[in-house]
C-alpha cells in the first residue's frame, strides 16, 4: 500500500519505518525542506531519532501534493502546529483514503481532540486515532510494544489494526476516541508532576501516589468530556501513563525533572529541541477542567508551575493540605 505520513518528527518517523518494514511504499513529509535534505544524505533523522538508521526504501519530501497518491495518510505534526498543518493539506487529503493520526494533545485555541480537527479541516469523517504506551526510540528499534486503533467506524480501526500489526507489533481496536486521545492529553501533564517530584528527590511511594491520583484525574476528565472511563484501564490509559511517567525517553518527565529541581520553564523549553506535549496541554486541560466543573488537583498544579509563578517545591505542602476526603 502507498503510506503518506505527515511529520517527520520521531513518532512519525518510527510509524513510518515500520510500515517500510512490512514492505509498503512509505514517504515521510517534512515542513523544511534544508532539514530534509540534511537527513536523507545523513541516513538518519538526527535531531528527532538519533541513532537510527534510515533505509533507502523509505522515501522523504516536501511535496504535499503527493498525499493524493496515497492509500493511507498518517497525520504526525505536533498537536500546537497540527491545525495549520491540516489546513496546508485541505483539498489534498480525501475521504476515501485512510486517515490515522498519531498526535496526542488537545488544540491550544479551540480546545478540540486531533481527530476532530482533522476532520472539520480536511472535510473528512472518523479519522482513527492511534495511541497507546509508545516511545519512538523503542519502536524503530523493533521493541515489542502494543497499541490501541480507535475510531467510531470499526471497520477502519479494524483495518489500521491489520495494517501496522506485525511480529514486534500489536494493535488492539476500541470504538472510543475520545477516552484513548483524552487519555494520551493528560498523561503528558501528569507525567510532568512524576517528573517534578523526582527532581525534588522523592521516592517510589511519591511517584505511585501521583501516578495512582493521576488516573483518578484522568478518569473524571474523560468521563465529563463524554468519554469511557474504562478506556483508562487498558494501554491508552494506564499503560501510557506508567511508559510516560518512568521512562527516560520521556520528554513530559524530563521537563517536570528540571522544574523539581529549580529551573524554569522558559530555559527548559529553549534547550529542547523536540516536543513536550504536556506543557501546552496542562494549560487546555486546566480551562477545560474549570469549564466542565471537573476536580484536578495534580493538573492544576502542573499548570501553575508552567504558566504561572507557581515553584515545584511549594506543590508538597499545597498538596497534602487538601481537605481529606475517601477514595
Amino acid at each position: 500500500m502507498k503510506v503518506y505520513v505527515i511529520g517527520d518528527g520521531g513518532w512519525g518517523t518510527a510509524n513510518a519505518l515500520l510500515l517500510d518494514s512490512y514492505g509498503h511504499d512509505v514517504t515521510v513529509w517534512g515542513a523544511f525542506p534544508d532539514y530534509t535534505r540534511e537527513m536523507v544524505a545523513a541516513g538518519e533523522n538526527f535531531r528527532f531519532l538519533k541513532g537510527v538508521k534510515l533505509p533507502q526504501t523509505l522515501k522523504f519530501t516536501n511535496d504535499r501534493a503527493l498525499a493524493a497518491e496515497a492509500d493511507i495518510v498518517v497525520l504526525a505534526s505536533p498537536s500546537k502546529f497540527f491545525a495549520g498543518v491540516m489546513e496546508s493539506f485541505k483539498g489534498i487529503v480525501r475521504g476515501d483514503q485512510l486517515i490515522v493520526s498519531l498526535t496526542k494533545g488537545l488544540c491550544e485555541k479551540t480546545n478540540r481532540r486531533m481527530t476532530e480537527i482533522a476532520e472539520e479541516i480536511l472535510g473528512v469523517k472518523d479519522v482513527v486515532a492511534l495511541a497507546g504506551p509508545t516511545h519512538a526510540e523503542e519502536v524503530s528499534r523493533g521493541i515489542p510494544t502494543a497499541i490501541v486503533a480507535a475510531c467510531r467506524d470499526g471497520a477502519k480501526a479494524k483495518r489500521v489494526q491489520e495494517v501496522w500489526s506485525g511480529p514486534k507489533f500489536r494493535v488492539y481496536t476500541s470504538p472510543d476516541p475520545v477516552g484513548v486521545e483524552i487519555g494520551g492529553c493528560v498523561k503528558n501533564v501528569i507525567a510532568i508532576a512524576v517528573g517534578c517530584s523526582d527532581g525534588m528527590g522523592f521516592g517510589d511511594n511519591t511517584r505511585a501516589a501521583l501516578i495512582t491520583r493521576g488516573l483518578a484525574e484522568m478518569k473524571r476528565f474523560v468521563l465529563a468530556y463524554g468519554g469511557q472511563p474504562e478506556t483508562l484501564s487498558g494501554l491508552a490509559g494506564i499503560g501510557d501513563l506508567i511508559v510516560t511517567c518512568t521512562s527516560t525517553h520521556s520528554r513530559n518527565h524530563t521537563v517536570g525533572e528540571r522544574l523539581g529541581r529549580g529551573e524554569k520553564i522558559g530555559d527548559i523549553l529553549a534547550s529542547m529541541q523536540m516536543v513536550a506535549e504536556g506543557v501546552w496541554n496542562s494549560k487546555v486541560v486546566h480551562e477545560l477542567a474549570l469549564k466542565l466543573g471537573v476536580e484536578m488537583p495534580i493538573s492544576n498544579l502542573v499548570y501553575a508551575a508552567c504558566y504561572g509563578d507557581f515553584e515545584a517545591k511549594d506543590a508538597l505542602a499545597q498538596m497534602m493540605a487538601r481537605e481529606l476526603k475517601s477514595e
